[in-house]
């Protein structure tokens, strides 16, 4: 999950912040022991926010930075063979997500169609062909007819079938539209996180990021355009936060309140980043960062392979994260910190390959 846009249009708090955020989703995706996780590091079960739940949308707007700064100079280009380099850039990474989704038994009776990979390939050639086509006032404009028309259409379309409206799991109009449209297997059974619908606000997600990219080519000093993105991103969530009071804030549904929230944390911890790193130069710490940005889809995919070998693979009739877990929790160790302890282990493992090609300048770009 590397920068999708392939900018070379260098932002080193970009850079850093898209590397952390790979490896906070490897921490999450593979705790030491499934039982013992501390809530945070869980995704909500429903409606409200944890930290897990921050690291996809915060994703999905580093994928709208890295858009408006690889591609505000091809404006003027032939459009043609933008949109197929767009077009092939998102199958490669759909594809790559299917590969994943397969492991480790390949039955294609059971395959799911969606995913993490999934919805940031379509996202991406959505919103990459919105940006070369629109400013960005029109551009702000679309993410908002999204967010209002998905919040009306979850919140007065009855369920078909049931004559009422309804937010609860499996369902809602969410729920009931992947019931009847989406191929394969569902993550949950009768619904999907990352079903059809709420695609829709995740690309609104990603505009928000094309939007403060523009901020950050505007002819501002570094100062002002780090005030700016907080001073933006602290009103965005703030919006997010009162409409929560009528449409909650959930991940599963990818709710218009929770897209105004997580974008301006977003927003906020970009302006932070850029101040500390790109303007104070604090650049002490941020090297695992920039590394793991370096070669992200790389990363993530390669923590899929490797899981294989240490939560799959049997070694005296258990895995290694459980074996691991078991003896920490032995000496009296708290079972979830133990098992946050091996899910940090874990990234330091995929660290090692991804400092190796960063060392040898191997950069690995779908």
């Amino acid at each position: 999950m590397d920068n999708p846009s392939g900018t070379s249009s260098r932002l080193l708090s970009l850079d850093a912040m898209r590397g952390f955020t790979i490896a906070a989703m490897i921490m999450v995706n593979f705790p030491g022991h499934e039982d013992f996780v501390f809530p945070t590091l869980r995704h909500t079960k429903w409606n409200g926010l944890t930290f897990t739940d921050l690291i996809a949308p915060t994703f999905l707007f580093i994928v709208g930075v890295s858009i408006t700064l690889a591609y505000s100079k091809k404006l003027d280009a032939p459009k043609v063979p933008l949109y197929r380099k767009i077009l092939v850039r998102s199958l490669k990474i759909f594809a790559v997500g299917m590969f994943l989704n397969m492991l480790p038994d390949f039955n294609f009776s059971d395959l799911r169609y969606t995913g993490t990979l999934h919805r940031i390939a379509i996202v991406f050639l959505v919103c990459a062909v919105i940006f070369l086509n629109s400013n960005w006032k029109q551009q702000l404009g679309i993410a908002a007819a999204i967010l209002v028309l998905y919040w009306l259409a979850l919140t007065t379309i009855p369920t078909p079938g049931t004559g009422m409206v309804m937010l609860e799991p499996g369902v809602n109009l969410a729920a009931w539209v992947d019931q009847q449209y989406l191929p394969g297997k569902m993550w949950q059974g009768n619904w999907d996180p990352e079903g059809i619908l709420s695609t829709f606000p995740s690309i609104a997600t990603t505009i928000t990021g094309m939007l403060a990219g523009r901020l950050m080519l505007l002819p501002l000093s570094p100062n002002e355009k780090s005030n700016f993105l907080l001073t933006a991103g602290f009103a965005t969530a703030s919006l997010g936060y009162f409409w929560n009071l009528i449409f909650p804030t959930n991940e599963n549904l990818w709710t218009s309140s929770f897209v105004l929230v997580t974008s301006g944390f977003a927003a906020m911890l970009l302006g932070a980043l850029y101040f500390l790193i790109d303007i104070r130069g604090l650049t002490r710490g941020i090297a695992p960062g920039v590394i793991f940005g370096a070669n992200a889809i790389a990363a993530y995919v390669l923590a899929d392979i490797l899981a294989l070998l240490f939560y799959i693979m049997p070694i005296g009739g258990e895995s290694v994260n459980q074996h691991a877990v078991a003896a920490l929790s032995q000496t009296g160790m708290d079972p979830r910190l133990a098992s946050m302890l091996f899910a940090l282990f874990f990234v330091c493992i995929n660290f090692i390959p991804a400092y190796l090609l960063y060392k040898k300048r191997i950069f690995i770009k779908l």
